[in-house]
């Protein structure tokens, strides 16, 4: 332990050291704390009466407290934790207290990482129901063997709550989670019970979707009525949900099988102690109608059709993103895209609501032309390219002027690890690897840096080479298949905005991609020669 202040004895000789003691105290769960007497003031209690025991040799609590209420033990992101860490670099405190090791921590590799911290600033550790010295050989193996049994009684814990959740979903019973429409939790909070208002709701969009056959209908149906998704409140009174359908709430509430008095758990349908709101044939033909609607189970990334703006066009009224979709009449397809708020929300949430796709498609080709045709405004372009260049290399200079100070201070921390050693050799062990780990990444980080700095340094932009550049343009473009005509669209256009209420088409150009543009026009040229 480092020397601390020393207080003078009533004979006019040296007293004990002021010995600074932090109590650190912690609860996993939040419940109880509300109490006039809780959990950490138990904690706190015990331990300020074996500080007072040791008054003798110095010892005197501090004034802070250092309490973490309702935080797991399984990792350190613990606000009071943090702040006790942070005292002690500060050299505010000399000694820490906890009632049982595991207040401190259950995770074997972050308490090796706690006491590499408590080592470095001198700083002891006390637990009052375990008491060992932390200073010597023997108490550190004292302290690493409880700590492990304290990892092993969390891991089983964990085990054990997993194989109840198990246990419990094969019996049908409700475990928790959000509230579903139709269901009300019982006086108990063990069951569901059903909300009968609720229910005839639940029952009402099951018809329309039988009736109308898609979610967009429906969802208009619902605006209309007014129903909105479950509204409740949690046991700290915050209120949850109460919000309109979308697309994606409407798609879960009717393929949730706790309608039909069943709980799915891994795939597997068991009987369920709710009662059931909809009939199993009515689920059965919703779900035949879904599956035959082909309602997406995760991200498209095919572009079947060739939409040149897919991922680029944006609604202008609402910030949306348009998305690329067809009707098909009389065996021909009309392309459109169609703003996300309002297919997910309804009509009446966006102005802008749909585009003809050939037409929009077709203006922003327009505005690439004009682009092209005009010189003047190839060099407006080609000194935006210009300004962006020098701004990237300006930040790419200050990225790798942090990348070699990194390194710095990671070298000098490995120096003085292998020079000076550390009292925990696990700890030691565990921080080499975390520094050679870093160091690893930033000299990645550097080298990335440094290549990408040469890269625009090395080859410098000229605006005479773009225009040539865009003057090919459109006798190339009539030659690329789809796929090519697409990725060509995607060099160098940053963003289309497009405004249904006036028919304005707002077209941003990617700087870098017109970069690009050009050097592939210079390496076509030069094999072409």
């Amino acid at each position: 332990m480092r020397n601390s202040n020393k207080q003078q004895s009533p004979h006019g000789g040296q007293a004990a050291k002021v010995v600074r003691c932090a109590i650190y105290t912690r609860k996993s769960t939040d419940e109880g704390l509300n109490q006039d007497f809780n959990s950490l003031d138990a904690q706190r209690e015990a331990a300020e009466a074996f500080i007072l025991s040791q008054r003798g040799e110095g010892w005197q609590a501090l004034p802070q407290r250092f309490d973490d209420g309702g935080f797991t033990g399984g990792n350190m992101d613990r606000p009071a934790l943090k702040r006790l860490l942070e005292a002690i670099e500060s050299r505010q405190v000399d000694c820490v207290v906890v009632y049982k090791v595991d207040r401190l921590g259950r995770s074997l590799l972050d308490f090796a990482r706690i006491m590499e911290r408590f080592d470095r600033q001198g700083v002891s550790f006390v637990s009052v129901t375990q008491q060992f010295n932390t200073t010597s050989s023997l108490g550190r193996l004292t302290l690493n063997i409880l700590l492990s049994f304290a990892q092993f009684e969390r891991e089983i814990i964990s085990e054990r709550t997993r194989d109840k959740m198990c246990a419990a979903r094969k019996k049908g019973k409700w475990i928790g989670g959000h509230l579903i429409l139709g269901y009300d939790i019982d006086s108990h909070g063990s069951k569901l019970v059903v909300n009968p208002e609720e229910a005839r709701q639940v029952r009402g969009i099951f018809e329309l979707y039988l009736k109308h056959g898609g979610l967009l209908p429906v969802l208009q149906e619902l605006e209309r009525r007014c129903w909105n998704t479950k509204r409740w409140t949690t046991q700290d009174g915050i209120t949850r949900g109460g919000r309109p359908f979308t697309k994606s709430t409407l798609h879960g509430l009717l393929t949730n099988a706790v309608f039909t008095g069943k709980i799915e758990y891994q795939g597997t349908m068991y009987a369920g102690e709710q009662k059931a709101i909809i009939d199993q044939a009515v689920w059965d033909q919703v779900q035949k109608t879904l599956g035959r609607n082909g309602q997406p189970k995760g991200a498209v990334t095919r572009n079947k059709y060739g939409a040149l703006l897919r991922g680029l066009l944006f609604c202008a009224p609402c910030g949306a993103a348009m998305i690329h979709s067809y009707t098909a009449r009389h065996s021909k397809r009309y392309r459109y895209y169609v703003c996300y708020q309002a297919q997910q929300r309804g009509w009446k949430n966006c102005e802008t609501k749909s585009v003809s796709a050939p037409i929009i498609e077709a203006a922003v080709l327009e505005s690439i032309r004009n682009l092209c045709a005009n010189p003047e405004l190839a060099r407006v372009a080609a000194r935006q390219v210009r300004e962006q260049i020098a701004a990237q290399i300006e930040d790419l200079r200050r990225q790798e002027t942090a990348a070699h100070k990194q390194l710095e201070e990671l070298h000098a921390e490995l120096v003085q690890l292998a020079g000076n050693g550390m009292v925990d050799s696990s700890a030691r062990f565990d921080r080499l690897l975390a520094l050679q780990t870093e160091t690893q990444a930033a000299e990645q980080r550097l080298a990335a840096t440094v290549g990408e700095l040469q890269e625009l340094q090395g080859n410098p932009f000229d605006e005479l080479d773009l225009v040539a550049a865009l003057q090919q343009f459109e006798p190339v473009w009539a030659s690329l298949t789809t796929r090519e005509q697409v990725q060509l669209i995607n060099l160098v256009v940053e963003k289309v905005g497009y405004d249904g209420r006036s028919g304005k088409v707002e077209v941003s150009f990617r700087s870098a991609g017109l970069r690009n543009l050009c050097k592939s026009t210079i390496a076509t040229n030069m094999q072409s020669k």
